[in-house]
C-alpha cells in the first residue's frame, strides 16, 4: 500500500471517482477512504474482492474442519459415502 496514493479523503472520492476506479483496476491495490481523518471504507477491484471472499470461505471451511477433528466429529470415507447414499435413497 502506498500511503500517498492509496489513502484518500471522502472529498477526493467525490470529485475523482472515475480516476480512483481506474487506479484500483490497474494496480489491484485497494484505496482506503477516510472521513474526518478516520478510515471508513475500502475501494477495491472486483477480482481482488472475489479472491478475498473465496479465500475467507476456504479458511472458514478449514477452521470448521479443525474444530470437528478436535471434537471427534469425523467419520471414515466409507461411512461418509454410505451416509450420502442413504440420503439419496431416502429422497427417492
Amino acid at each position: 500500500m502506498n500511503l500517498q496514493s492509496d489513502i484518500r479523503p471522502i472529498s477526493y472520492v467525490k470529485s475523482n471517482a472515475a480516476e480512483m476506479l481506474r487506479q484500483v483496476n490497474e494496480s489491484r491495490n485497494p484505496i482506503v477512504i477516510t472521513q474526518n481523518g478516520e478510515a471508513k471504507a475500502v475501494l477495491m477491484d472486483t477480482a481482488s474482492f472475489q479472491e478475498m471472499k473465496d479465500a475467507l470461505g476456504f479458511m472458514k471451511l478449514v477452521s470448521q474442519s479443525e474444530h470437528d477433528f478436535q471434537h471427534d466429529k469425523t467419520m471414515s470415507h466409507e461411512d461418509a459415502i454410505a451416509a450420502v447414499r442413504n440420503r439419496i435413497k431416502d429422497r427417492r
